[in-house]
């Protein structure tokens, strides 16, 4: 058997992981029985087997499925409280898994209604990342994400948030949900206020659609990352331009595979991107609904597709190099790797 070195060891930086989809099972279920909630019976399945549900979202029907149980564990959070909580057991998960930077992706519009406004919401969740971080000793920010269901001028009020919070702990902004539903140049204002206000771009695209839909994010919203951007796969042109622009794709091994944009994690193209040269930050995505966290999308990396340990320490390399994080956290992740890679294997 090939020795190896532990990937739980490995320090990196995990640059996407949403807000909802970052709770623990246990965390969702106790909730839900604290406030009433009756969650759909899938999702109850789920999270007690803990086996993730079928999902796979590749046409409309697919993805208001999984968009109804994401709804579904969101409604347990109501309080403060639940915020806290949220936020500290998704460092300590991040922790176990070797991060030592997580950028966490909110929209803060979902949580307002139950905190008190948007403003009360993001202070709320701020605050809670910044006691997360003395508490942890995680680097931990945020990144505010607009609704590509949602008007752009929704997306405006939350680009002109988190500009304001910028000195609090808001490093980014970005776009999510169905982008089949809403163009990214509609959003384009959106995002050139918040580059004014000094955050990166970081949409996502090239994920249910094709490579259209990353080009559109680099003309239009001048993404300096994609969220997920695989399909850029199909297009070699598409691929160097990532490439010589050293624009990182934040890719979701286990979500691909659980929302069906690929039959099995050996289809998702880890080695066409690495060998093309395009960074990539490996990350868990929405960790509740698909079952895996950090750590086992490097698993898959190593597994599926053959990298070595140099190569696993690579990735790791281009996740803290994408990241926000100041330049002495950057540097002493980068020197954790070495040293992580000069370790013999076990």
């Amino acid at each position: 058997m090939e020795r190896v070195r532990d990937l739980s060891e490995l320090p990196k930086a995990h640059l996407h992981l949403h807000f909802t989809g970052s709770m623990r099972p246990g965390t969702v279920l106790e909730l839900a029985d604290k406030y009433g909630v009756r969650l759909p019976e899938a999702l109850t399945e789920a999270l007690t087997s803990g086996e993730p549900p079928r999902l796979r979202a590749t046409d409309e029907r697919g993805w208001f499925r999984f968009q109804r149980l994401y709804d579904a564990a969101r409604s347990c959070l109501r309080e403060p409280e639940d915020i806290r909580r949220l936020v500290r057991e998704a460092a300590e998960e991040d922790v176990k898994d070797g991060s030592g930077w997580l950028e966490i992706q909110v929209d803060p519009t979902s949580y307002a209604p139950r905190l008190g406004g948007l403003i009360p919401a993001m202070e709320i969740i701020l605050d809670a990342v910044e006691t997360t971080c003395r508490e942890t000793g995680l680097g931990m920010r945020v990144l505010v994400a607009a609704n590509r269901m949602k008007h752009p001028l929704d997306a405006r009020t939350l680009a002109r948030l988190a500009v304001r919070y910028v000195d609090r702990g808001v490093v980014g902004f970005g776009l999510s949900n169905d982008e089949r539903r809403g163009m990214a140049r509609d959003f384009d204002r959106a995002f050139h206020i918040a580059r004014e206000g000094g955050l990166l771009s970081a949409p996502h695209g090239g994920e249910l659609t094709g490579p259209s839909s990353v080009r559109d994010c680099l003309d239009d919203l001048h993404a300096s990352r994609i969220g997920h951007g695989v399909r850029a796969a199909e297009d070699p042109r598409l691929l160097k331009r990532l490439a010589d622009r050293q624009v990182t794709c934040e890719v979701c091994p286990a979500s691909n595979v659980a929302l069906g944009v690929y039959e099995k994690p050996e289809d998702v193209p880890l080695r066409t991107f690495f060998e093309a040269g395009v960074p990539m930050a490996l990350g868990a995505d929405d960790p509740l609904l698909f079952g895996s966290r950090l750590a086992a999308q490097y698993e898959i990396a190593r597994h599926a597709h053959g990298f070595s340990d140099a190569e696993l320490a690579e990735l790791a390399r281009q996740s803290v190099r994408a990241s926000a994080a100041p330049e002495n956290v950057k540097a002493r992740l980068l020197a954790g790797i070495d040293d992580w890679l000069a370790r013999p294997a076990v």
